[in-house]
């Protein structure tokens, strides 16, 4: 039984004896200490438990120390330290039997259920299909679905979703401008209208379809020829996102249309449900939604005076969609001007009848590009915004997946091309996957030696602190999965790879692995093979490749 387990079903056991019948999950999570020598693991419930109680926690603590009854085999010693917290430092044993379960589970080490199977939903980028992407949606694209996948490894059942606004007033915009570009490539001297789309990518657009189409077009009457224009550029363009995630290694489950829903009226439904709730009320010939009564700022209008549903509606129709497909958990990642945004929609979410809880927006900050310590502001290519192609084809994917996880997603990222770009232990990536290559290179010694790690291997001879330090860093893995899901924050990820690589390269230094002493050889052989088993784990969870050479 894995460590943690083991712990927290004896702690679980301890309670009851305290006569808690009622056991809150959270009173059963572990901690890293933040300080070396304060043990491996900490308990923290005696702090929760103390209100509840009634008693100073770390009354609470000694309690619970008494009756916990700790295997050797997997604790060492517990200390009481702080205002409560019960420090547990493990035992040798256990953690040599780690490296084995790690080899044994393979892939799924550092996996949990605690999800249970709950389906849960993350909808992220979901740019309007005007333009290329640009590095806010690479952003938002590498954090979304590295998110979908630590949901995917503590249990939960995750799709990934791609909104795609192909109908309303930046449609009507995107066929206008193409249309200037269009008539423009033919001699026709047409404004962009205003609010339209100015891009360098619409006039090869308009190219193309002037090499394809000719004059055809524009022997249409104004009015087809704009609709026509407009959709032959929205396929064109969300063909090129299509694209663009593609090359990033990210596949969405479902490209969900807003055309869809206005097809089949889905914003009736939501009128009707608020209307037998009496949440709506007609104003200067507009149907309003009653969203202060749910927290909102003010209330909203559905229904313009003109008869068309807001775009407010229509989102509200899609979430009510969500629900309906069985989803129990909504995530929206939405951009740095989307605050305002969030109230209204959580007051419908209320109004339709839904927690609030079950639907979690998190905003992704804005990206800074530097080069040579100077802010990016133009794109080299269009003398536009910097496009997420753009980016991915100067740094690589590797590089650009890592470094937009690499910070909260409540932090604007500031992203220094030069050190993404650089082939040394000074960039993050290549410093991690040097690490699992230059295991790969022990591995491939050892056998040109005649010596390969064996099953049989006595790991007890794993014994001095940087072989035990390594394990630990080893074991942690899961928890760090577990908690960045829990807690939405996967830049634990990536801080987890970068200190494992270098506890893994202080280890590098301080041992030999392949040495004239046959028994601590094979122990370490199996250490390392472990240790690069849990580094491409994180690598994969991230989608950045795991080199065997470099």
């Amino acid at each position: 039984m894995k460590p943690q387990l083991y712990i927290q079903k004896t702690l679980e056991k301890a309670l009851h004896s305290l006569g808690i019948d009622r056991i809150d999950p959270t009173w059963l999570n572990l901690d890293k200490p933040k300080q070396e020598g304060f043990g491996d693991l900490a308990i923290t419930a005696a702090m929760a438990l103390a209100r509840e109680l009634r008693q100073p926690p770390r009354k609470i603590a000694q309690d619970l120390i008494d009756r916990l009854e700790l295997d050797p085999f997997y604790v060492e010693k517990t200390e009481i330290a702080g205002p409560g917290f019960i420090n547990l430092f493990l035992a040798k044993t256990c953690l040599r039997r780690t490296v084995i379960d790690i080899l044994e589970e393979g892939e799924a080490f550092g996996n949990s259920d605690w999800g249970q199977g709950n389906r849960v939903q993350f909808e992220f980028v979901s740019a309007n299909p005007t333009g290329p992407l640009n590095i806010v949606s690479a952003r938002a694209a590498a954090i979304g679905d590295v998110l979908a996948t630590l949901h995917e490894r503590v249990g939960f059942k995750v799709e990934r979703e791609y909104y795609v606004n192909d109908a309303g007033r930046q449609v009507r915009l995107l066929g206008a401008s193409v249309n200037a570009r269009y008539m423009a490539e033919l001699g026709h001297k047409t404004e962009i209208p205003e609010g339209g789309y100015h891009g360098a990518y619409l006039i090869d657009l308009a190219r193309d379809i002037v090499a394809m189409h000719g004059h055809a077009l524009a022997e249409l009457s104004e009015k087809e020829r704009l609709t026509r224009l407009g959709r032959m550029a929205l396929d064109t363009l969300l063909a090129g996102q299509r694209a663009s995630m593609d090359k990033y290694r990210l596949s969405y489950d479902r490209w969900f249309r807003e055309t869809d829903l206005r097809q089949r009226q889905a914003h009736l439904q939501v009128l009707q449900i608020f209307a037998e709730k009496e949440l709506t009320f007609e104003k200067d010939g507009a149907t309003w939604f009653r969203s202060s009564l749910f927290g909102d700022e003010k209330d909203r209008v559905l229904v313009t005076s003109e008869g068309e549903p807001t775009y407010f509606l229509i989102d509200i129709a899609y979430h009510l969609d969500k629900y309906e497909r069985g989803f129990a958990i909504l995530y929206d990642l939405w951009g740095p001007d989307h605050h305002g945004y969030i109230e209204r929609m959580r007051a419908a979410i209320q109004a339709l009848g839904y927690s609030t809880d079950s639907f979690r927006v998190h905003i992704i900050q804005q990206v800074n590009l530097f080069r040579s310590g100077e802010v990016v502001k133009m794109s080299k290519r269009a003398g536009e915004i910097i496009e997420m192609d753009e980016l991915i084809d100067e740094v690589g994917v590797d590089a650009a997946r890592y470094f937009f996880v690499d910070r909260r997603i409540s932090q604007p990222l500031d992203f220094d091309i030069d050190l993404a770009k650089k082939q040394s232990d000074e960039n993050p990536v290549y410093y991690i996957q040097y690490a699992h290559a230059r295991i790969s290179n022990i591995l491939r010694y050892a056998e040109e030696q005649g010596v390969a790690p064996s099953a049989e291997a006595d790991l007890s001879a794993l014994e001095n602190d940087s072989e035990m330090d390594l394990i630990k860093k080893c074991l942690d893995f899961g928890q760090v999965i577990s908690k960045a899901a829990q807690f939405v924050e996967p830049h634990r990820v990536t801080t987890y790879l970068y200190e494992l690589a270098n506890v893994f390269h202080r280890f590098y230094h301080d041992n030999r692995v392949v040495s004239e002493d046959h028994r601590t050889t094979q122990a370490r052989l199996i250490l390392i093979r472990a240790t690069r088993q849990v580094i491409k784990n994180g690598l994969t969870l991230l989608r950045i490749d795991a080199p065997e050479n470099m």
